[in-house]
C-alpha cells in the first residue's frame, strides 16, 4: 500500500453497539479452524488476548475459550475457539462440525442462543418455533466435554446442518452446568455483532419468530462479523 492509498483508504464503518435484547438471548461466538493452535494464535494476533483451554469433545474436537464481557461487564458469554483435538487422531478433513472440514482458515462460523430468562422457554420448545420458521436448526442432542482437571461439562443443544449459514444460530441449554463465561477466563469486550447474508430482508422474518435480534446487512455471501476490544483495540472477528 502507498503513503496514497493509507490516506484516501475508507474508513472502517462504526459497528452499531450490541443491543441490550441480543446480549439476554446471545450464549457463544464459535470461532472454528482446521488448526486450534492457529485459531488461538489468530485471535490473539488480532486482539492482544490468548484463549484458556477449555476441553476435550467426543466428536474429535477440543476448544479455547475467551469470556466476553457486554459494557464492561462480565456476563454468560464468551467465545469458543474449535478445531481438531491436537491429541486426537482425526484430521480436519474427517471433521465436519462447524464445517472444519471445509475451512482453510480461522472463520467465525456459528453463534450459540438460549431463550431470554424473561420469557423462558423450553429448548425443544425454541427449536419447533424455529423449524416453523423455515430455519435449519437440526434435532435436540446431547453433547459434553471433558475439562483439563477432569471434570465434565454437559449441556443440550441443537445440532445444525454442517453447512448451514453462520448467520443461522443454534440452540444452547446448560441446564445445571455451570456457565463457561463466567469461569476464570481471559477476557475481551464484545463491542457489537452484525449478520451478513444476501436475503437479509427474509432471514430477519426468520430470526424474529425466534426472539434473535441480530443485526443483519446485505452482503454477497453470508458471514458472521464480530467486532471485540482487547488490549490491541477493536478487531473484527469474521
Amino acid at each position: 500500500m502507498t503513503d496514497t492509498d493509507a490516506d484516501t483508504a475508507a474508513p472502517r464503518p462504526e459497528a452499531a453497539p450490541l443491543p441490550a435484547a441480543l446480549a439476554a438471548v446471545l450464549d457463544h461466538l464459535v470461532l472454528a479452524g482446521p488448526d486450534l493452535g492457529a485459531a488461538v494464535a489468530h485471535v490473539a494476533r488480532l486482539t492482544g488476548v490468548t484463549a484458556a483451554p477449555g476441553g476435550r469433545h467426543a466428536i474429535g474436537t477440543a476448544n479455547a475459550l475467551i469470556a466476553f464481557t457486554v459494557a464492561g461487564a462480565r456476563g454468560p458469554h464468551y467465545l469458543e475457539i474449535i478445531g481438531p483435538d491436537p491429541e486426537g487422531e482425526q484430521p480436519a478433513s474427517a471433521i465436519a462440525t462447524f464445517g472444519i472440514d471445509t475451512l482453510q482458515a480461522p472463520t467465525l462460523s456459528s453463534y450459540a442462543v438460549h431463550s431470554d430468562a424473561a420469557a423462558p422457554a423450553d429448548i425443544a420448545e425454541l427449536a419447533a418455533r424455529g423449524t416453523d420458521a423455515g430455519l435449519p436448526l437440526g434435532e435436540v442432542a446431547a453433547q459434553s466435554r471433558t475439562k483439563p482437571d477432569g471434570s465434565v461439562l454437559a449441556w443440550s443443544y441443537t445440532a445444525p446442518p454442517s453447512r448451514v449459514s453462520p448467520v443461522v444460530p443454534f440452540l444452547i441449554d446448560w441446564g445445571s452446568t455451570a456457565h463457561p463465561g463466567l469461569s476464570d477466563l481471559p477476557t475481551l469486550e464484545l463491542v457489537a455483532l452484525r449478520g451478513e447474508h444476501p436475503a437479509a430482508g427474509s432471514l430477519r422474518a426468520q430470526l424474529d419468530a425466534l426472539g434473535v435480534p441480530l443485526d443483519l446487512v446485505p452482503g454477497a455471501v453470508p458471514a458472521l462479523v464480530a467486532t471485540v476490544r482487547g488490549p490491541l483495540g477493536e478487531a473484527e472477528l469474521r
